[in-house]
């Protein structure tokens, strides 16, 4: 009886053990490499992070996720104020800082959770509003108030957006020409060339992700066009 006892168990045992080096095998090796074979050979793009390069093949981010364009903090700064050479995303308390386009770091990701009658946020639109009509004006164009998209004063949701709208890029591009020091018309075509129109025709909003734009914004002062246009 004992030794039927123990022939069993030990029967159980190896059963078991072999089971699980079975299944060892094909979940944690086979299933894994084939879908990273697959994500790979179909989606190589987004199974990589979704990365934008610049046209030296440099990796300067993810197209999912926005970055800030600031310059550095100041002493007695609470905040870095916007390097207003390069578009600007939407405002965002989730946002860390980032250096020229090439890397970043992300402090947090949320929405301020405030109600549309809070005044704390009622007064950051108004400051955010105030600061888009200062930063953008420039001595040939002066941005209307009653022009600013919402996406210029909100955040979004979660923080990271890494779009703005069409209408907010293009109220920009005054302010980018003059500081890069290139033609307006070349500045309005790189914006064009950088929207997205909604999928499938009727799917979302156009829009316009910033990281890519300045991309190639940076591209192009590197090529030297304009006159006194600068140079990284």
């Amino acid at each position: 009886m004992t030794n039927n006892t123990v022939s069993s168990t030990a029967r159980v045992l190896g059963a078991g053990l072999r089971a699980l080096l079975v299944l060892t095998f094909v979940c944690g090796v086979i299933y894994p490499l084939a879908v990273t074979g697959v994500a790979q050979a179909l989606f190589n793009d987004k199974a990589n992070g979704s990365e934008i390069k610049d046209k030296e093949g440099q990796v300067v981010g993810s197209s999912l996720i926005g970055q800030r364009y600031d310059l550095p903090l100041k002493e007695g700064e609470e905040s870095p104020a916007p390097d207003l050479k390069w578009f600007q995303p939407r405002p965002s308390n989730g946002l860390g800082t980032n250096s020229v386009n090439t890397q970043y770091s992300l402090i947090l990701s949320g929405a301020t959770n405030r109600a549309g009658d809070n005044e704390e946020l009622i007064q950051w639109v108004k400051d955010a509003k105030a600061a888009v009509v200062k930063d953008n004006s420039t001595p040939t164009y002066k941005v209307n108030p009653a022009d600013i998209p919402p996406d210029a004063v909100t955040s979004s949701g979660s923080g990271l957006d890494p779009h703005i709208s069409p209408a907010y890029a293009k109220l920009q591009v005054h302010r980018v020409a003059e500081k890069n020091g290139l033609d307006v018309k070349k500045v309005e075509d790189l914006v064009a060339d950088h929207t997205t129109d909604r999928l499938l025709g009727f799917m979302g909003e156009p829009r316009v992700n910033v990281l890519e734009l300045n991309t190639a914004l940076r591209d192009l002062t590197r090529q030297g066009s304009g006159p006194g246009s600068t140079q990284e």
